[in-house]
C-alpha cells in the first residue's frame, strides 16, 4: 500500500471516502474527525448490499501514525455476525499469535474468540474487513 494514510485528518480521511466509494457499499455514515492536529477518530456505520452492516470506530494518532484503539461490529440486518476488539486477553494463549487483535465468532459469540491476522495498529484495518465482508456478500 505505500505510504500510510495515518499520518493525518486530511490524509485518513480521503482514505476512508476512496475505499469506501465501491459498488457493494450502498450508504455510510463514517466520518473522520479530530479536536487536535495529532489525534483522530473515525466512527459510524457503512450499509453494503446483502443487509450486511459495519460499525466501527477507530482512536488514532496522526503523530505516531497509528490506529491506538478499535471496534468494528458486522451484522446481517440486526443479528451480530462477530466483532473485533482490542481488548486484552493475555490468559488466553489460543489468542498470542496476534495479541491483542482478535475476533469474536458464533457460537457463544462473547466468549468465543479466535486471532485476527489481518486486524493491525500500524495499518488501516478497512480494506480487510471490506474484504472479508465482500465475501459474505458474493
Amino acid at each position: 500500500m505505500g505510504e500510510t494514510p495515518l499520518k493525518s485528518l486530511l490524509e485518513y480521511s480521503r482514505f476512508v471516502s476512496h475505499i469506501l466509494n465501491r459498488p457493494d457499499v450502498e450508504r455510510s455514515t463514517v466520518v473522520v474527525w479530530s479536536n487536535s492536529p495529532y489525534t483522530g477518530t473515525a466512527e459510524g456505520e457503512v450499509w453494503f448490499k446483502g443487509n450486511i452492516r459495519l460499525r466501527m470506530r477507530e482512536e488514532l494518532d496522526f503523530d505516531a501514525e497509528l490506529i491506538t484503539s478499535y471496534g468494528y461490529e458486522v451484522y446481517r440486518n440486526d443479528e451480530k455476525l462477530y466483532w473485533y476488539d482490542d481488548f486484552p486477553h493475555p490468559q488466553d494463549s489460543s489468542l498470542a499469535s496476534t495479541f491483542p487483535h482478535h475476533k469474536h465468532v458464533p457460537p457463544e459469540i462473547k466468549r468465543n474468540r479466535i486471532p485476527a491476522p489481518s486486524i493491525s495498529f500500524t495499518r488501516p484495518n478497512l480494506p480487510a474487513l471490506i474484504q472479508e465482508i465482500e465475501t459474505l456478500i458474493a
